[in-house]
């Protein structure tokens, strides 16, 4: 155990029943880098302890700040005027990651789709580390070959989506540390669509791990999902098998489950009142179902009046039975009558939205045994047949439809999760969602968009995470060399969890004031521009 000043924090790895005291550890990134060269330690040097006025209120879009004792000694924004260098490559995200850096001081040089031979020049001097931060996997991969081509053995952040090529561009470049908003964002996600008290839930081989705050702590615990909740999930993947959502399914079955009664009944009857053996009772009831009618014509007229009836009423149910079984055999369904891509009809979640982020949230609820259903607008969406893979439940169908949502089984759900890439999408998700079951749990990926401060301020509309915000401090944290394992949101602050088991609240600034276009040369020793942290 490890102290700094007058708190203390756990040097070792993710360990559960740990508790964490956090403060503003956010010490420039130069000074962080050089003391981790230099000492070989942490580079989240410094703490000051934060103590909150109440918990927050995770049901709440924005809580209120907790206050801080003592001052903060050292920020982000307290760094040299002129720092190291960095270059970064993208848009939004980029900005974002840029404006930090600016803060700390430090010169970027942001391109926003760079030839070589901008490569060649940004590159052509020192430098301290290079983000892509891109949404498409396929440029990423080039810019950082190119990169590595160009400064081998250079800090390396790259923002990779698909996991495989991830771990082959680790394997490839060392120096390289792969990010993915889909895997930053899931932690904080997960834990707000199960529990209100939860920060973050991580899945590891040792078991799952939730970060609870408690006491102006953070303390790490051994996380097993409530026997209540997983009670609810069950019975609603049984209730879901036995009522199937689309309307081909409804009537395949109800043609099948017609058919299955005729024979039933015909085999009762044969076998309780005329006193046959079971298997010619068996073998009379299968000619009645065919509708070739019994074996011979002797008999009481009772019976006989009862088979042609049997045998009108099978024409009727094979006619409906076929029409279903046509229609999902001409129109493949990312839905099954039966298994995994059921839709659940209680305690489960539905997730809006099958970008990487809501595939990466439905196959984490999956794993923790919590029934999912995924709602797609886009019949293309490129994930659909990744989902169906998975065993992902997928509705293609508008969410902000109610009747759509109520035949999702909204009202007993768990909790719904809007997650498309649109923020004004998710917000009026939301707002239907909550006309449908005003106390559902709703949580919501938003960004800094005018609609969601004044979504905020006009009602309790759900659990809102910031994802950009998320991925920008762990990729600039990662930039910087800081090595973090995982960040959260605690009301509207940023927690990063460094690489010693600490955690440091994160500042977050304001995207950098210039186009990348129009990027001057930092080279030029002009100091940047200055951007103040919100």
């Amino acid at each position: 155990m490890g102290k700094t000043g007058n708190v203390g924090y756990v040097d070792s790895p993710r360990s559960p029943n740990a508790r964490h005291n956090i403060g503003a550890r956010t010490p420039s990134p130069s000074s962080a880098v050089a003391g981790s060269e230099s000492s070989g330690g942490s580079a989240c040097a410094s703490t000051v302890p934060l103590t909150a006025t109440s918990h927050p209120d995770h049901s709440r879009a924005a809580p209120a700040e907790e206050s801080l004792q003592g001052s903060v000694a050292t920020s982000l924004s307290d760094g040299p005027l002129v720092g190291d260098y960095f270059v970064v490559i993208g848009s939004d995200m980029a900005r974002r990651v840029c404006g930090s850096l600016q803060s700390a001081g430090h010169r970027v040089r942001h391109l926003a789709q760079p030839t070589d031979e901008d490569l060649r020049r940004a590159l052509g001097r020192p430098v301290a580390g290079v983000a892509i931060l891109l949404d498409d996997d396929v440029r990423s991969l080039r810019y950082a070959l190119a990169v590595e081509h160009i400064y081998p053995n250079v800090a390396l952040v790259v923002a990779i989506f698909d996991r495989t090529v991830a771990e082959q561009l680790e394997r490839v470049v060392s120096n390289c540390r792969v990010t993915s908003p889909a895997d930053v964002a899931a932690p904080a996600l997960l834990a707000a669509c199960l529990q209100p008290d939860l920060l973050a839930l991580t899945r590891t081989p040792a078991g799952d791990v939730g970060a609870r705050w408690n006491a102006g702590v953070v303390s790490l615990e051994p996380y097993r999902v409530p026997r209540s909740l997983r009670y609810r999930a069950r019975m609603g993947r049984i209730r879901g098998q036995l009522r199937p959502h689309d309307g081909s399914s409804r009537i395949m079955l109800t043609g099948l489950a017609g058919l299955l009664a005729v024979l039933l009944a015909d085999f009762v009857w044969s076998v309780a009142l005329r006193r046959r053996p079971p298997v010619e009772a068996l073998f009379e009831a299968a000619r009645t179902v065919s509708a070739v009618g019994p074996a011979s014509g002797h008999g009481s007229n009772a019976y006989m009046m009862f088979s042609a009836a049997a045998m009108l009423v099978t024409v009727v149910f094979t006619a409906v039975f076929t029409a279903g079984m046509v229609d999902r055999l001409l129109a493949p369904r990312p839905l099954s009558i039966v298994g995994a891509r059921t839709v659940p009809r209680a305690g489960h979640v539905v997730v809006v939205g099958l970008g990487q982020v809501g595939l990466r949230l439905c196959t984490e609820l999956q794993a923790l045994g919590i029934g999912v259903v995924a709602v797609e607008r886009d019949p293309t969406a490129p994930n659909l047949r990744l989902a169906r893979a998975l065993g992902v439940p997928v509705v293609v169908a508008d969410a902000t439809d109610k009747f759509v949502l109520r035949k999702l089984s909204l009202q007993h759900a768990q909790a719904m999760a809007a997650v498309a890439s649109n923020d004004l999408d998710n917000i009026a998700v939301s707002v239907a969602a909550r006309a449908v079951t005003p106390k559902l749990r709703v949580v919501i990926r938003a960004g800094d968009h005018e609609a969601i401060a004044e979504t905020r301020s006009l009602f309790r509309i759900g659990i809102v995470h910031d994802l950009n915000a998320l991925s920008t401090a762990y990729s600039t944290a990662s930039l910087i060399g800081l090595r973090p394992r995982g960040v959260f949101a605690l009301g509207n602050r940023i927690l990063v969890e460094c690489g010693d088991g600490g955690f440091a609240q994160w500042p977050q600034a304001d995207r950098c004031g210039h186009s990348p276009e129009a990027d001057p040369d930092p080279g030029s020793g002009a100091p940047p521009p200055a951007v103040r942290p919100r």
